[in-house]
Formats: structure tokens, C-alpha cells, sequence
């Protein structure tokens, strides 16, 4: 059954309420509704609706349903987690941690307050990680009747909203290291998509990396695909299938996913493979984006820092016939950050801060400008809501950004956290994870 472009742009506006279900929210876009303020004060308590502590360390973003928040973290049996941001190059892991209990914690997204908590797992950590990274990186997914969370080695594990468990999964060993140096084990972060009833999967490891399907209502497997992938740390995204360059009808819906050897798309019923393509970076992060007909996926480690913009009809190899790829920029990629994709352009921010914007139709560069010195990491994802956008500095700072063809800075703001994880947007106000609070910035009524 072919759905027409117009019907696509419907089912999108659809989805487009105070939702914000996965990674990035609705469809992956880092978009929300609303208008959050631009300035905030922790201090004063300046628009800084409520925070609530978390224990623990943990990167993945909040997800929101309804009136609720859901989010997970790793909390260690003695002692506390510590975590070390910045720009530098170590590759070790972090050794001879304690057990940890890997939990799941859903708030009143009006007050804060704690409705429920669940311990999925708990024991030694089957993987060492990073120690930039956590125990707890992918982030929740949730359909407004099911919440899934993912702990990669420790297991995925479906809940109802009220915090019963409803199925678990235990996928082995999956190990997310640097391909190179095996022993450095940087801890799983891939996060599962929830479209319709069927969960997916990407868990691009040392050995034996999969792209999967499950129904979502029971936990059952509907497909499992085989990838010749190293170890990358995006999460899949879905996005339409179409005929006619990206402008066309809908033939279904694809499974998109970042990597080196092995960029891809997959038809979402079947697993197979509709189109590969080579040459990213060699360690694979941002996710996915897509908008006006296009796929956006960079990466940048290694010798390669592209960014390809790829039309939602390409079919086959696209490593040496590049007629499907609308434009590509050989040395402009991302390493941490996902690009926010927004108003017909493209927002890329580099690990040290600089910012370069692209008119996404033809891949022109715009603007390209620091934030900040250029001595703080930059690993959160920008984010947008109303006229603004929001970028925050591993150092919990924030530059608050008009969009548009020139750069203009509206705002700086602290949190006085650290600050990993990308926020999530739901009725104007922001959502913020830092190192120790999950704080809900707005204007009070």
C-alpha cells in the first residue's frame, strides 16, 4: 500500500503533542512543543519549576508520557560513581567497579515527585565502561502502554506505566569497545525505537552485531539481521520508504542506522537490507535524522568526518554509485552529538563547541561559529522548541540560539551539573538531566 507525502505530513502532525516517547522525542527529531524560556537560575530558583534528585549515574534522557517522566540510571552497592568530562583521549575503561542496580524511576512530570521505582538488574556490570560513559546510557523508550528499557548486557525489559514488569530479554554478552584495542570496554549505548508494535534493536558489537525486530506487546522476536559492523554507540531510526527522490509515495517505512563499514537502511517488516553504504567514522555515535526527504547520518573518528544527506528512495550500494546521496560534506561530521535537523537547516556541533549550520536541500554552509572557549566537551544533543534552540556543554552550560540563517545568541544559562544526557521538551518547558538532578525548567503559571 503506497501513503501519499501529504498523508506522512499528517501522521506527523499527529505525533507532534506534549509526547516525547524516545530518544530525541517524536520520530527522533529533537524537536518539542511549546516554548521554554530561554534564561535560567538555579540559584535564584528563576524559572527552575522543580529538580528532583537521582541516584546513581546514569546518561540516558528522560522520556515523557502523559503526565509521567521515565528514566533510568546505574547505582553502585558501596561508594559513588565518578564520571570524567572533558576533552581528552583515554581509551581505558574504568576497573573493579561494585555491583550495580540498574534501575528504572518514573516521576510526576508536574511536581517532580517519584511515583515508582524498579530494579531491573543487579550485579557486577558484565562490561567495564568508559569513564565518560555510564552503566545506563540508552535511553527509554514508550508507546503510552508500555515502557522498555535497555541496559544492554544486563538485559532489555519491558514495563506497564504502573511499573509492572511485563517481559525481559537477555541478549548476552554485548560488548561496545573500541574495535582496535578489545580490551578497552566503553559500555552499550544504543536506544530502543518503539514504531507502532514493533521494537527495535541495533547492538553493533565486538562479535555477532544485530539489527532486530520485536513485538513490543510481548517481547517475541519478528526479525534478527546480521551486521559486519564494528562497534557503534546511535540509535536506529525510522523513517519513510519512498519512490520518486524522497518526494514521492510512501512504499513503507525503513530502518536507518549509522557505521563505518556499514551505513544502512532495512525494510522495517522484513530485515533486509535496502541500501548500504561505507565510509563513516571509524566509531559511529550520532543518530540518524531525518526531514524534508532527506536521512542526515556523520560521524567523525578516524580518518573520515563526513556527513552524507541521503534521499529516502536509495536502493542498493551507495559506496561507489552515489546517485541516491543529495549532497555530502567530506570533513564537517559529528563524533558525539546527534545533528538537530530544523526549519530547512542542518545544526552540526563539533565536541569542542563549534557550531556549523547547513541549508539542508543543498548542503551550503551558512554560518559556522564557537560556543563558549573551546575548553568544555560538547556530548548532549541540541534540541528546539518554539524560535529557540538549545545546546549545553558537558559542564551543565547552555547557549540558547534563535534559528535561522545567522547566528544569534539569545542566552546563557548554568545548571550547575554536569550534564551528558540530551533534555526532552513537553508543553514549554525543558527537561534537563544533570549529574545528580533531573530539573524541569519553565515559566511558573
Amino acid at each position: 500500500m503506497k501513503t501519499s507525502m501529504l498523508a506522512l505530513v499528517a501522521m506527523a502532525a499527529a505525533a507532534a503533542d506534549a509526547n516525547w516517547p524516545q530518544f530525541r522525542g517524536p520520530s527522533g527529531g529533537g524537536v518539542g512543543t511549546g516554548s521554554p524560556p530561554a534564561e535560567w537560575n538555579v540559584e535564584s530558583g528563576k524559572n527552575i519549576l522543580w529538580k528532583t534528585a537521582i541516584p546513581g549515574l546514569g546518561h540516558s534522557s528522560p522520556v515523557i508520557w502523559g503526565d509521567r517522566i521515565f528514566l533510568t540510571t546505574a547505582v553502585p552497592a558501596s561508594g559513588e560513581a565518578q564520571l570524567k568530562v572533558g576533552l581528552y583521549g583515554d581509551i581505558a575503561p574504568v576497573k573493579g567497579e561494585p555491583a550495580q542496580s540498574f534501575r528504572v524511576y518514573c516521576l510526576d512530570r508536574k511536581s517532580g515527585k517519584i511515583l515508582w521505582e524498579r530494579t531491573a538488574a543487579s550485579g557486577v556490570p558484565k562490561i567495564m565502561r568508559h569513564p565518560k560513559s555510564t552503566h545506563a546510557n540508552p535511553t527509554p523508550a514508550t508507546d503510552g502502554k508500555r515502557l522498555v528499557a535497555f541496559f544492554g548486557s544486563e538485559g532489555l525489559f519491558a514495563y506497564d506505566l504502573n511499573g509492572e514488569l511485563l517481559w525481559k530479554k537477555d541478549f548476552g554478552t554485548l560488548d561496545s569497545g573500541y574495535y582496535l584495542v578489545p580490551g578497552a570496554q566503553w559500555g552499550f549505548a544504543s536506544s530502543p525505537v518503539i514504531f507502532e508494535d514493533t521494537l527495535i534493536i541495533q547492538a553493533d558489537v565486538q562479535k555477532n552485531s544485530f539489527l532486530a525486530a520485536l513485538d513490543v506487546r510481548t517481547g517475541n522476536p519478528l526479525w534478527r539481521t546480521p551486521r559486519g559492523d564494528v562497534p557503534t554507540f546511535g540509535t536506529p531510526a525510522v523513517v519513510p520508504y519512498t519512490a520518486g527522490g524522497g518526494t514521492g509515495d510512501v512504499r513503507g517505512w525503513q530502518v536507518v542506522v549509522n557505521g563505518w563499514k556499514h551505513i544502512g537502511g532495512y525494510d522495517l517488516q522484513t530485515g533486509k537490507e535496502l541500501w548500504k553504504l561505507a565510509g563513516g567514522g571509524d566509531i559511529p555515535v550520532p543518530t540518524p535524522v531525518f526531514l524534508d526527504g532527506l536521512v542526515v547520518i556523520t560521524g567523525a573518528h578516524g580518518q573520515a568526518r563526513p556527513i552524507f544527506a541521503i534521499r529516502t528512495d536509495a536502493a542498493g550500494d551507495l559506496t561507489d554509485n552515489r546517485s541516491a546521496i543529495a549532497w555530502t560534506q567530506e570533513r564537517a561530521g559529528n563524533y558525539m552529538q546527534t545533528p538537530l535537523l530544523a526549519g530547512g537547516l542542518g545544526y552540526f556541533c563539533f565536541d569542542n563547541g563549534v557550531l556549523t549550520v547547513y541549508q539542508l536541500a543543498s548542503g551550503e554552509r551558512l554560518y559556522q561559529q564557537r560556543l563558549g572557549a573551546g575548553s568544555s566537551g560538547f556530548s548532549s544533543s541540541p534540541v528546539a522548541a518554539g524560535n529557540q534552540i538549545y545546546i549545553t556543554n558537558e559542564d551543565g552550560h547552555s547557549f540558547v540560539l534563535a534559528p535561522g540563517r545567522a547566528y544569534k545568541l539569545l542566552a546563557e544559562n548554568d545548571i550547575g551539573e554536569t550534564v551528558m544526557a540530551t533534555p526532552a521538551i513537553s508543553d514549554s518547558v525543558l527537561y534537563m538531566r544533570g549529574g545528580k538532578h533531573l530539573f524541569a525548567i519553565g515559566v511558573r503559571p
